[in-house]
This record gives structure tokens, C-alpha cells and sequence, in this order.
């Protein structure tokens, strides 16, 4: 049976009464103090800190994930994957696993350090114990990095539903990505830019090597972020947000039932031509057709949803990069919260990047443009291309191989080919 969100929280229920202690705790209920003792000791000796270091550094390189070296490394995955599946693959770690940290000494330690062995998180050693020692941690710190999770070293609820799913599935993944990377390969250019959907980041590239790499946050399942292909053409500094009419039925009515300030706290105002209407004249629990056709903009500065940038490009759904005053999403494991337009973590330094053609357009210049919050609009001299992508699975040329959750189910159906825009 294939494991599923539903069915991991059904499992946290069912040990519910054991995770609701500290770890700590649990891990020395019915113990000497000895066994305290070793719990601290083992605590105490950890570098968690260069766990953490070493674990990103194994996927921190300057390889691209959309590159013809991507190929070659995901054949060799392939490879390594194929014969493992052949022998079963690796076991699934139980629901006691569920919670477990650095000091907890209890009988799923075994099988979850048994997990991160068969994946190559872990160095294979003589005698496996119940220990959750220094090298488990770096293992789990190893596997949430391969995976994009958050690297705490505890078997959080990504993590436990992330070592759980069959290799098989993995091997899968491997296939269907390959034939992706491989229909995109030919289309490169030596310089371009890649969304990577299911990754949630971005990637400045030239010439094989990543420049930049950016956290991003992309669409959710119900507003998803599309796949295309274009070329990146202006800059738009200090941005008025124009409220997508979409976004007016299905968010701004919604908003202003709710709170009939919303507009004015947002600094939303609406226009009718050149016009200007009093939100109070609407009805929003049953606007008309003309009333969503109005312009709804939100003026530059701190609560613009653009933030300081938005970074245009053709497409026909009105899709574009930007910045965004929500920073905090960037932290989260899970990263789909737009409604299908991309938010950039750091986008002054791509700015800079994408502008570096334009002669005058140093950091500093991109940095007080932002700052200053003045209107400005900047047309690119190098069209650098961009590429929205949905790549589940790739390696680099160190043997780490990378998988992310398929949020859009392109992989259920068995999508390798997109219509690009």
C-alpha cells in the first residue's frame, strides 16, 4: 500500500500518547541514571552545527538541476538505483521512528539507522544499535538536505513520510526525469534561468555552472505555477501590483466581507477608467461583472505584494518572478503558496544578475533603486531565457541524488513532456 499524507497522520495519532513527552524524556523513562548519563554525553559530543554544514554541502554545488551534465548524472543514478530495487529496496521505517532526535535510545533507532545505510546516508558499520548518536544525526541531516527538507535532524512529519516511500518509486522517479531533462537539454542556451516547480528554487546559470541559486515560492496544487519557456524582458522597480481579476472574485470579496478596511490597510485603491470608486459603493457579497473589471491597484512600498521587483517575461498567463514582503514562507519545507506567479528569496542580487549587460546596474545601484522606492521600469539588453520546469529527481556528479514530493502529480500520470508557452 502506498503511503499518503492521511495515512502518516492517522500513524501520529495512533502514537500520540508517546510523542506528547519531550524526547528527552522518553528517551530515559525506566532508565538508570547511566543511561542518563550516556543520553547527555551523547548530546553533548554532536556537531550538529557541522552535521548541518557537511549535509549541504553535498547538495550546495555549482550544478545545475537542468543541465546536459544532469543526463549523464541521472544515468548513473539509474544505474546504482536499478540493481538495489532488483534486491527489494530499502524497508520502510515504522511509526515509532515518528519524532525521533539526537539522544533517544529506543528499539525504531535501529531500523531508521538501518533506512539511512541502504540510502547511503550512512556509513555501513558492524553492529547497528538503538542509539540516535552524532553520525544518525548527520545521517538524517544528510537525507532531509537530498530531500529539501528543513535539516533539524529530527524524523519530522516530512521526513518520516519521505523515508517511507518505496524504492521503487524512487527508481520511477529516476526514469520519468531523465526523459524530461533529456527533451529540455537541446533548448538551452549557454546562459538562462530555471524554475525548478517541485523544488521551489531557482537557478541563474552560464556556461554548466550555477551563479546564483534562489529560494522560491511557487503555486499551490489549485493555482499552479505553468510550465513554458521564455525570455526575460524588463525590470518593473517599486512595482504598482494590479490585482489579477481572478484574484478579485475568488480572494478580494472574500477579504472585504471580512474587513471592509482590508483595501485601505493594504493601500489597494480601485479605479473606473481614470476614475477613482469608494470601496463602501460596492457590493461585495454580490459584485458584478463590472465591478471585477475595475483596475484594483495596490501602490509601491513595504506591503506591496510585488515587493520591490517584479521581473517580467512573455506568456499568455501572466505569469512573472517578483519579490514579495512575506519572507518568512522561504523558511518552510513546503513552499506552495502563490497563486502561480513565483516569489524570488534575494531577487536584488538576480536582478543584478539579469542586468549586468545593461552597463550601469551594480548591486549597489539595484540595492538604493529598491530602497528608494521609486517607479522605475528597466528593459533588459540580454534576453536571458527562462525556463519553468517540474523535475522530481536528479543526481550531481558526486553520486548525491536529490528527489522533491510530486505536488502536482505529473509524475502519478507520467508526464515527461509539457507544452511549453
Amino acid at each position: 500500500m502506498r503511503l499518503n499524507r492521511r495515512s502518516l497522520l492517522r500513524y501520529s495519532a495512533l502514537a500520540g500518547a508517546s510523542l506528547a513527552l519531550p524526547g528527552a524524556l522518553r528517551a530515559q523513562e525506566g532508565g538508570s541514571i547511566f543511561d542518563m548519563f550516556s543520553h547527555n554525553r551523547v548530546i553533548r559530543e554532536a556537531d550538529q552545527g557541522g552535521n548541518t554544514m557537511a549535509a549541504e554541502a553535498l547538495v550546495a554545488t555549482n550544478e545545475p538541476i537542468l543541465s546536459y551534465d544532469t543526463l549523464y548524472n541521472l544515468q548513473l543514478a539509474i544505474s546504482q538505483y536499478e540493481p538495489f530495487v532488483a534486491n527489494g529496496g530499502w524497508e520502510q521505517i515504522p511509526q515509532d521512528a515518528y519524532g525521533l532526535t539526537l539522544g533517544n535510545s529506543r528499539p525504531a533507532v535501529i531500523q531508521l539507522k538501518r533506512r539511512l545505510i541502504s540510502s547511503g546516508d550512512m556509513p555501513l558499520v558492524e553492529n547497528v544499535n538503538d542509539t540516535f548518536d552524532a553520525a544518525t544525526d548527520a545521517g538524517v541531516r544528510k537525507f532531509q538536505a537530498r530531500h529539501g527538507l528543513v535539516l533539524n535532524g529530527k524524523v519530522d512529519e516530512q521526513t518520516w513520510y519521505a523515508m517511507n516511500v518505496p524504492a521503487q518509486d524512487r527508481l520511477q522517479q529516476l526514469y520519468l526525469n531523465f526523459t524530461r531533462v533529456q527533451n529540455m537539454a537541446a533548448k538551452l542556451t549557454p546562459r538562462y534561468v530555471v524554475v525548478n516547480i517541485p523544488a521551489a528554487t531557482i537557478e541563474a546559470v552560464n556556461d554548466g555552472m550555477v551563479e546564483q541559486r534562489h529560494t522560491a515560492v511557487v503555486g499551490r496544487v489549485d493555482r499552479a505555477t505553468p510550465i513554458m519557456a521564455s525570455n526575460i524582458s524588463q525590470i518593473n522597480f517599486n512595482p504598482y501590483w494590479h490585482v489579477p481579476k481572478s484574484l478579485v472574485r475568488k480572494d478580494l470579496t472574500k477579504y472585504m466581507m471580512e474587513n471592509p478596511n482590508y483595501l485601505a490597510e493594504q493601500n489597494i485603491h480601485i479605479y473606473d477608467g481614470s476614475n477613482k470608486v469608494d470601496p463602501s459603493t460596492i457590493n461585495w457579497a454580490n459584485i458584478s461583472d463590472r465591478e471585477v473589471n475595475y483596475m484594483y491597484r495596490q501602490e509601491p512600498g513595504a506591503a506591496n505584494s510585488m515587493g520591490h521587483c517584479k521581473i517580467n517575461f512573455y506568456n499568455p498567463y501572466d505569469c512573472y518572478l517578483h519579490d514579495t514582503p512575506s519572507k518568512a514562507l522561504f523558511g518552510e519545507n513546503a513552499r506552495f503558496h502563490s497563486s502561480g506567479c513565483v516569489r524570488v528569496d534575494g531577487v536584488n542580487q538576480l536582478v543584478s544578475w539579469l542586468l549586468r549587460d545593461n552597463g550601469d546596474w551594480d548591486q549597489n545601484k539595484v540595492d538604493s533603486t529598491f530602497a528608494s522606492l521609486q517607479r522605475l521600469d528597466v528593459e533588459c539588453k540580454a534576453r536571458v531565457p527562462i525556463h519553468t520546469t517540474y523535475i522530481t529527481a536528479w543526481a550531481n556528479r558526486q553520486g548525491t541524488v536529490s528527489f522533491r514530493e510530486d505536488v502536482y502529480q505529473f509524475d502519478a500520470q507520467g508526464k515527461v513532456s509539457f507544452a511549453q508557452a
